[in-house]
């Protein structure tokens, strides 16, 4: 998306406000799946649940982690065929409700959740698929000892398919030797399943976690040459093995970008502070320490020549809503408008949106097709901090 297109929306929609990119949430998706061979692509929701309103073709499946991701993906028809529901904390009545929706995978994080799934396919007179969770050693999944006992049990699980292993270890992996030892170690898993216990065909699940570049000077380029490298690894996999990969922040944050204006501009000691319209309770980038690393940023619209730098703060009243520390930009204006990059990605519903009972951001879909859409209008947040009548 051009700084063209972007200063249309800010006209039409003022900020702040949150662009979501469906054509490069397309072109993404196209990247990925042509990379990973035979794989199937998982989005996983948890990254933007807003990009459901564009999902391509190319993404097979959709991962749900909690009751409120599952009654979004009802809200706006997302097949439910398509749908792998997992997350702890998956009561009874959650459970029942995505199998009465249809949902095509769940995943058993513990004996005593896969026991909850039996009884509810029970209740509903359905079979379930079940994806069993395999730990990376900490609250999430079970151990090995604990999957090969729920296997070793299958016959008492009457409602249950186990077809399965899940397994996700983290975010941002810098080293791609990790997600080439973790394919191995559920392979031979796997296998290991099939020999001991009479199952066939356990697929794999997996989220390779790899590293999206939020601060480097090319980085798509990056992205790129990382998705090729983990791709290969996979693809190989899947030559051998029914796989699905699990993306979510790697998928969706080239997708984004945040407006915000300048709303003050002033100098203190010598230091230029500029206080934006948003916030640290809408703009999140992972790995942001004190804001010391600077995002993509355009100041849109024509400037002159002349620079100076800015440390760029937001609208709350803490000394740690500071989007960026130094930065230098043409000399700005009131009202000027800051377009911050790569921010498709989590952001959008991992900032402090209810600290000070700011309204939260405006949502834009963008696509050259289809013009500019609102998803969300400005929502303003005092009611949710506002005490029950008494």
């Amino acid at each position: 998306m051009n700084s063209e297109a972007l200063q249309d929306i800010a006209a039409s929609f003022a900020t702040p406000a949150f662009i979501f990119d469906a054509d490069e949430f397309g072109r993404r998706a196209k990247n990925i799946k042509s990379a990973i061979g035979g794989a199937s692509l998982c989005y996983s929701i948890k990254a933007n649940p807003f990009l459901l309103a564009c999902l391509p073709e190319e993404i097979d499946r959709v991962e749900v982690c909690s009751p409120g991701e599952l009654a979004i993906c009802r809200r706006v028809g997302v097949d439910p065929s398509t749908v792998v529901y997992s997350g702890v904390n998956k009561g009874s009545e959650d459970i029942a409700e995505a199998i009465e929706y249809g949902a095509e995978l769940l995943t058993a994080e513990s004996l005593r959740q896969l026991g909850l799934i039996n009884a509810a396919a029970l209740a509903a007179g359905k079979r379930v698929r079940v994806a069993l969770r395999l730990t990376s050693g900490n609250q999430f999944g079970m151990d090995s000892e604990n999957l090969k006992r729920a296997v070793a049990e299958k016959g008492s699980y009457e409602g249950v398919d186990i077809v399965a292993i899940h397994y996700y270890s983290g975010t941002q992996k810098k080293k791609l030797a990790v997600v080439e030892k973790e394919l191995a170690e559920l392979e031979k898993l796997a296998d290991t399943l099939e020999e001991r216990f009479g199952l066939s065909g356990i697929s794999l699940e997996y989220g390779p976690g790899l590293p999206a570049d939020y601060f480097g000077d090319d980085p798509e380029g990056r992205d790129m040459a990382v998705l090729a490298e983990a791709g290969a690894m996979i693809a190989a996999v899947a030559a051998r093995r029914s796989v699905t990969v699990e993306f979510g922040r790697f998928l969706a944050s080239p997708c984004g970008t945040y407006l915000t204006a300048a709303a003050d501009i002033k100098n203190n000691n010598g230091e230029n502070f500029v206080i934006c319209d948003g916030g640290i309770n809408h703009l999140k980038y992972y790995g942001q320490t004190m804001a010391m690393q600077t995002p993509p940023i355009t100041l849109l619209g024509d400037h002159g020549e002349k620079t100076e730098d800015y440390t760029l703060c937001g609208s709350l009243c803490t000394t740690a809503d500071i989007l960026v520390r130094k930065v230098t930009l043409p000399a700005l204006s009131v009202g000027d408008v800051l377009a911050f990059g790569r921010c498709g990605a989590y952001s959008v519903t991992e900032g402090i949106g209810l600290f000070l009972s700011r309204q939260l951001p405006r949502i834009v879909l963008h696509s050259e097709r289809g013009g500019n859409r609102l998803l969300r209008d400005f929502y303003g947040t005092d009611i949710l901090n506002s005490p029950a009548e008494v």
